[in-house]
């Protein structure tokens, strides 16, 4: 790997703190001790890596984000890892409560190049701030389809120092798709009927048979898969069943409801959905209630409910 990496190590004793002490946002201020050289959204921190002809690692997070809080434990405060990402990047902290429009656009632009999205938001991007690549939460370790986040970190100043031409040109790319993506695009009045089916054809794809859910990748489920509670999609078969007699989707949304209200993620106890199941069989939750999950799930079951036989979930 080209670049630099420095042999010297930190004396936590003598830690001094990074740019990001003197914010108000208590998730900078978390991070305000980490090993990595953080900076804030500032206009110096463009500056020096278009001086420096560095990229940017983007991480976007807040403060009451579980896995933001692992990924800081498991990275940020890894000497290793932070002499990676100190030598070879600019690195910005973000929080998404103090720019919930970085986060929508920089968000959208992961999903777009790796399908998924969520928190703690990990963005490379161009001195110019173009993404190129990126992703959530990295692992210290590969695992569960994930590579190790400083293999991924390696991988970037290779291609960086290698292939900068490519990364330019792709990062321009998923600009423009973004910009596109912004275009004010009139309703159309009518969905077309090939698109509901193309939906529902994607969702039998990433159907849980077993037991109910949806994943991206079926054929890889393992027992440590987390899984959401998706009312959106579930919304959407109740709907696609009514309107095309499709039984198939209502066994998808009954079989969901049934093994979410009888899990773990279920609050048995306390009521109310916790955020998502840390595992496949929705048995151990993370603990996290949102009102909109719960707000969503409770139209879902209610939708549900009336249909006949669906007395009790």
């Amino acid at each position: 790997m080209k670049g630099n990496i420095t042999k010297g190590k930190f004396n936590k004793k003598k830690r001094t703190p990074n740019a990001l002490i003197n914010e108000k946002s208590p998730y900078l201020l978390q991070h305000a001790y980490n090993q990595v050289n953080w900076c804030p959204w500032r206009e110096e921190a463009f500056t020096r890596a278009k001086e420096e002809h560095k990229p940017i690692f983007l991480s976007i997070g807040y403060s009451t984000c579980h896995w933001c809080h692992v990924m800081a434990r498991e990275s940020f405060e890894n000497v290793r890892t932070a002499e990676l990402l100190n030598a070879n990047f600019v690195c910005i902290k973000v929080d998404r409560e103090e720019h919930p429009d970085l986060d929508a656009i920089y968000m959208k632009a992961v999903q777009m190049m790796v399908g998924t999205g969520g928190w703690p938001l990990s963005v490379f991007l161009t001195p110019d701030l173009k993404p190129f690549y990126g992703g959530t939460y990295f692992p210290p370790e590969p695992g569960h389809g994930l590579p190790a986040f400083n293999d991924v970190l390696r991988t970037i100043v290779d291609l960086w120092h290698d292939n900068r031409e490519q990364i330019e040109q792709n990062s321009e790319e998923i600009t423009q798709l973004l910009r596109n993506s912004y275009l004010y695009k009139p309703p159309s009045e009518e969905i077309s009927p090939d698109l509901l089916d193309n939906a529902f054809e994607q969702l039998v794809l990433q159907f849980d048979s077993e037991y109910g859910g949806f994943g991206t990748d079926v054929a890889a489920w393992s027992a440590k898969n987390p899984k959401f509670p998706l009312p959106s999609y579930l919304s959407f078969l109740l709907r696609y069943c009514h309107r095309k007699q499709e039984q198939y989707a209502l066994k998808m949304v009954t079989k969901t409801l049934y093994a979410m209200a009888r899990g773990g993620i279920y609050d048995q106890l306390g009521g109310g959905f916790h955020r998502y199941s840390t595992d496949r069989y929705w048995l151990v939750p993370h603990f996290e209630k949102m009102l909109y999950d719960n707000a969503l799930l409770v139209r879902v079951y209610l939708l549900a409910i009336r249909l006949p036989h669906r007395t009790c979930f």
